[in-house]
């Protein structure tokens, strides 16, 4: 069997990710191993999305232990699948729910983000509107019908939802743009699907709607999206959310449970049946959920629909419930991940690897030395710290692995240092803030 040769921009931009400590946006076919059973949960639900049905999932991982990893690739396959894919990392600036900007900051940048498969990379809402044009003038074309009429039919579906007219209207001038040549409508239809409106009366110049996607929208306007991608002729709209520990980290018990009230929502209506061909995977820390004080736990309805089920012990897992933990990289899988990191440097030719099999073995137990079975729990920086070692091999032909190996630092992942709470008054929670202190610890940081 012939080892596949990488391609130059695949390894360089693979190799610079890595040895940063962040996820690579391409290549991850070439360095993924492990969690096999949890992929397969992933790629069950992106199958249930297509077919016409919803999803919603709580990926759960320590700091560092590849959530981030995981989530993009599900998004890798999501956009094999033919869906549409949205993301964004929740912020002190962005959050499901808020009266400052924040929830239309995080739709915004997730529309942004928005990736089909010909365009994976993002900017991907002009391909999805280029589509459904095309798709109406065909459709007319068969039936011999005037391409109004058929826009019309279409644009019925959309109007059902909550503020489905004012979206409908604007497909619709997008559509005139596309007809007649007018860029600039379709421009500003754009914008307006984009939530970059921040005015009503903007929004009514440029287009003639009364209405713009704000803060109060963020659910909404992704259920029309996902309408949108299906009538547009994809299989329907996978939103993934990564940093959800920010909602954990807000001062404000009222904001926080104003978000989790969001989630709650949105997951009720997954389990009900009441949404179509559109899906949510979050992705989170164990505190995040099961802290009762702060995460969603001490949401008690989320806590009861999110408790995992209790016959789950001893070995014994269930992938159908929301919550789906990662499950630590054992240290075999460690070891074939570094032997693929090794294979990405050398391009994919065995005969170019910069160290031998034994220095792999020799790699991990000086990182079990060091910080002990962290390093295959939370990888992170056991990754990051053999790509800087095989960048100094590379760079400097002749040098021994052996004597570079005393000198590779590792340290456990932490939370890093700017991770702190969010003040009350950063957080959109209304209410007199800064006044409150910390939300829960409201009395106890009383002062006369």
């Amino acid at each position: 069997m012939t080892t596949p040769r990488i391609r130059p921009r695949e390894r360089d931009t693979i190799i610079q990710a890595l040895a940063a400590g962040v996820v690579p946006r391409i290549g991850l076919q070439h360095i993924a191993v492990g969690r096999s059973r949890e992929l397969q949960a992933m790629i069950r639900d992106i199958d249930r999305i297509a077919d016409g049905g919803a999803a919603m999932r709580f990926i759960i991982g320590e700091y560092g232990a590849g959530k981030s990893f995981f989530l993009t690739l599900v998004r890798l396959v999501a956009l094999e699948k033919k869906l549409v894919t949205v993301h964004a990392d929740l912020g002190p600036d962005r959050r499901l729910h808020a009266s400052g900007g924040q929830a239309r900051a995080l739709y915004a940048e997730a529309v942004r983000n928005m990736a089909t498969r010909a365009k994976p990379d993002g900017g991907a809402l002009a391909s999805v509107l280029e589509r459904f044009v095309a798709d109406l003038i065909k459709e007319a074309g068969e039936r011999s019908v005037p391409v109004r009429k058929v826009l019309e039919e279409r644009l019925a579906h959309l109007q059902e939802g909550v503020g489905g007219y004012d979206f409908a209207t604007v497909v619709e001038a997008y559509w005139r743009g596309a007809e007649d040549g007018n860029e600039e409508l379709k421009a500003h239809a754009l914008r307006w699907l984009r939530g970059e409106f921040s005015t009503k009366t903007e929004a009514r110049q440029a287009l003639g709607v009364r209405n713009i996607l704000g803060d109060h929208d963020f659910y909404e306007g992704l259920k029309l999206m996902a309408a949108l991608a299906r009538l547009a002729g994809y299989g329907g709209l996978l939103v993934v959310l990564d940093e959800m520990v920010n909602l954990y980290k807000l001062q404000s018990k009222q904001a926080r449970d104003q978000n989790y009230e969001q989630l709650l929502s949105i997951l009720n209506d997954v389990l009900q049946g009441n949404t179509t061909g559109i899906g949510f995977v979050c992705g989170g820390t164990p505190e995040f959920l099961t802290d009762t004080r702060r995460g969603l736990f001490s949401y008690a309805a989320l806590q009861s629909r999110l408790s995992e089920n209790s016959f789950a012990k001893e070995g014994l897992v269930d992938m159908s419930g929301p919550v789906l933990r990662l499950a630590s990289l054992t240290p075999e899988e460690l070891l074939v991940l570094l032997g693929n990191v090794r294979r990405v440097f050398a391009g994919g030719d065995p005969d170019r690897h910069l160290v031998p099999d034994e220095a792999l073995h020799a790699f991990m137990i000086h990182c079990n030395e060091r910080i002990g079975e962290a390093y295959f729990r939370t990888p992170r920086n056991t990754v990051k710290a053999f790509c800087q070692m095989l960048s100094i091999l590379e760079q400097n032909p002749g040098t021994d692995w052996q004597a570079l190996l005393g000198g590779v630092q590792v340290a456990p992942d932490v939370p890093e240092p700017d991770d702190a709470d969010i003040p009350e008054d950063e957080a959109g929670a209304g209410g007199f803030a800064g006044a409150a202190g910390s939300g829960d610890e409201e009395l106890a940081s009383f002062k006369l």
